[in-house]
């Protein structure tokens, strides 16, 4: 009899904490290394922010809460959708989870069985088709190529459904590319998921904020009310709002669903940290001016990174209209040799010769359902960005 589950050997472990651990790993032994892979703003935690932890803490706010989250945060909750995105949720239809990987996780094992298929759009978060393997599904890859801007089409999407469909899992802004649907992009994919009834709709809207130019964020249901009856419209704290360790996602959807995602949170973690709540109320309902300045200082570097990454011979690299990341591709380097003499056989081993010969730490395409490519998080200094991107081009201009 085998100790570990026949579902655990069908999941990996996550790549993108892998290079960050790996780049730790290698400072700690005193090397050199800049860390491109980890997704999570390097600016502090605002202060009003902290200030209302801190205050939490103070007047005892440490004890158990409900399951699901407190009353104060449902109700910020519901006046945030309401105020940015249009969408009018009533408390009993928000959950609150520790982080917003658990509210997916949490929607998905509440509602998989086992033959259920759920769409994911490639390039993707790692995370997306583990989770559903985890939940007993099966994941169904659609490819949004770097020639349609790393974005699927209204055709794909159609062609990918089948009766076994469960959901469509929708990330815009996109980890890992930046990509972000248009209101007329996203309402060509709504308008092929109202002709499918069984499919519901899991927009993933965690970069919502981080967007740049032109560019206006909208999400499924507010784009096509009809699908709001099957649609979870989950965020959270942790980008927006520099949160990451803070550990708050949140989603609104039908109330049956909001149940049933309680149940399984239940028996599983129960409440989200009671501290990170109320530092939550905070900052949906405090002062938005954050939001503001890190944008600008994330379009500046945006435009830093994909600018030095175009000058890298075999690199191309797209402007993302969003989130944190841009997505290379390194299709001209693909066969050549490295200056130490590693064969870049794939992006992988791109990746991998490239921290093993300059230091610097990126996470490889393939890890993501889209190669050759790599990703970049630019979450980090400009001096910082500036000599990873020296470094890379350095070792670009070294292979042969």
């Amino acid at each position: 009899m085998a100790f570990l589950s026949d579902t655990l050997a069908r999941v990996k472990p996550s790549p993108t904490i892998a290079v960050t651990n790996k780049a730790r790993e290698l400072k700690e032994a005193g090397r050199d290394v800049i860390g491109l892979g980890a997704g999570e703003p390097d600016f502090d935690t605002p202060d009003n922010i902290k200030a209302a932890a801190i205050a939490a803490i103070n007047s005892g706010k440490t004890k158990y809460t409900a399951v699901d989250g407190i009353p104060e945060l449902k109700k910020a909750i519901c006046a945030k959708f309401e105020r940015e995105n249009g969408l009018k949720y009533s408390p009993s239809q928000i959950t609150v989870g520790s982080g917003g990987k658990q509210v997916l996780y949490n929607a998905l094992v509440a509602t998989l069985n086992p033959g259920d298929e759920v769409i994911i759009p490639a390039p993707y978060w790692v995370s997306y088709p583990d989770m559903v393997l985890l939940a007993g599904g099966t994941p169904v890859f659609v490819t949004g190529p770097m020639e349609t801007g790393y974005k699927i089409t209204a055709e794909q999407l159609e062609a990918a459904i089948t009766p076994k469909t469960k959901w469509f899992i929708f990330n815009s802004p996109s980890n890992p590319s930046g990509a972000g649907y248009s209101h007329d992009e996203l309402k060509a994919l709504t308008d092929v998921l109202m002709r499918h009834p069984q499919v519901w709709i899991m927009s993933d809207d965690m970069y919502e904020h981080l967007v740049f130019g032109d560019f206006k964020f909208v999400t499924p249901a507010q784009v096509e009310p009809g699908l709001y009856d099957r649609t979870l419209t989950c965020n959270g704290v942790s980008k927006a709002y520099a949160m990451t360790g803070w550990r708050i996602g949140y989603a609104g959807g039908p109330e049956a669903l909001i149940k049933a995602i309680g149940k399984v949170q239940s028996q599983s973690t129960s409440n989200p940290c009671s501290v990170s709540q109320c530092a939550a109320v905070e900052a949906l309902n405090g002062p938005q001016d954050y939001i503001r300045d890190s944008r600008v200082a994330f379009e500046r570097r945006r435009d830093l990174v994909v600018k030095a990454l175009n000058e890298c011979p075999g690199i191309n690299c797209p402007t993302p209209e969003g989130a944190f990341y841009v997505y290379p591709s390194i299709a001209g380097c693909i066969g050549k040799t490295s200056a130490g003499g590693a064969v870049i056989a794939d992006d992988e081993a791109f990746a991998s010769a490239l921290l093993e010969e300059t230091g610097v730490a990126v996470v490889f395409g393939s890890a993501f359902g889209l190669s050759p490519n790599f990703r970049v998080s630019y979450a980090t200094s400009d001096a910082q960005l500036t000599e990873a991107c020296a470094r890379i081009k350095t070792f670009c201009e070294g292979l042969k």
